[in-house]
């Protein structure tokens, strides 16, 4: 496994989106562990995870607590791993898209506390402002991460969904302590673009949510109907070399910046294995050159 640097952190080139684990459709206890755990027998030693990623109006912290089992019971050593999680977001009832924002700094230092607590530890590794909160000024949401660093209650901060004027503004108050951000891009969807360029320009560790973003379908839509140009070039070409289009879409990722970080998510250890392989896949410079045309023409 390959490595890439977040803060001052040497963490794996491919980490563990620990979300499908939670919410709906999620497996079952024993696959989920094994599933976690398979990522840390593949050299994943980052885990993505928040307060939120729980069944709508369920108690907060499903996957967070599912985190914390699954180190505690693994055999081997952790001590390398790198939890990050978010505070921010809610899901309070009704259906799978009714999810709420809230930055309010007094919200926001009460889930970190909830989250110090289930994960068990002294200090969260790195805390991400879930979302910005279009209610409260995003300068005070991010005030309260630094009131937590301050505290010795999170150890690095980082922050999700946030665009460019917002990245700026977070690292004028939190300095070199601001070490990554968490937005959505894949080879489908890069409307973060800006944002990643920003996040190697300024060194900041870039994770993409969502970066398998329709990879995973077949590759053809129904009979004789093709995917989209973006998403059939990366099909044909794992075709190609023998390997699947998660692990070519995770190679090409990691292509885009030294700084970026793909956290696929995985429901089953097969998927996690795969996806950690793609960290050591090389791809020739024709390769990804033929691939960015691809994603260009989205």
């Amino acid at each position: 496994m390959r490595h890439r640097i977040l803060g001052d952190l040497r963490v794996s080139a491919i980490g563990l989106g620990a979300m499908p684990l939670s919410v709906e459709g999620r497996p079952g206890r024993d696959r989920a562990l094994a599933t976690v755990h398979a990522a840390l027998d593949a050299g994943v030693t980052l885990l993505d995870t928040a307060d939120s990623y729980h069944l709508p109006g369920a108690e907060p912290g499903h996957n967070e607590r599912l985190v914390a089992h699954a180190l505690a019971t693994y055999g081997g050593d952790t001590s390398d791993v790198l939890v990050a999680t978010k505070g921010g977001r809610g899901r309070p009832g009704g259906g799978a898209a009714d999810w709420t924002v809230n930055g309010d700094p007094r919200h926001l230092k009460t889930a970190a506390e909830g989250s110090l607590r289930r994960l068990g530890v002294e200090a969260i590794g790195l805390y991400q402002l879930h979302k910005p909160d279009p209610a409260i000024p995003f300068e005070e949401s991010v005030g309260a991460l630094r009131d937590l660093l301050d505290e010795g209650k999170i150890r690095l901060a980082g922050v999700s969904n946030a665009d460019t004027d917002q990245i700026r503004g977070a690292r004028a108050i939190l300095g070199d302590r601001l070490v990554s951000v968490q937005n959505r891009y894949s080879p489908a969807v890069r409307d973060s673009e800006p944002e990643l360029r920003l996040a190697a320009e300024l060194g900041l560790a870039f994770l993409p949510w969502s970066p398998l973003g329709g990879i995973s379908r077949s590759s053809l839509d129904g009979p004789g109907e093709r995917l989209s140009d973006t998403l059939g070039a990366f099909h044909d070409l794992a075709r190609e070399r023998g390997v699947s289009p998660q692990q070519l879409c995770l190679a090409w990722l990691l292509t885009r910046s030294p700084t970026v970080i793909p956290i696929p998510g995985a429901s089953r250890p097969e998927s996690i294995r795969n996806s950690a392989s793609a960290a050591d896949l090389p791809l020739t410079e024709e390769e990804v050159d033929h691939l960015n045309e691809a994603a260009r023409r989205r």
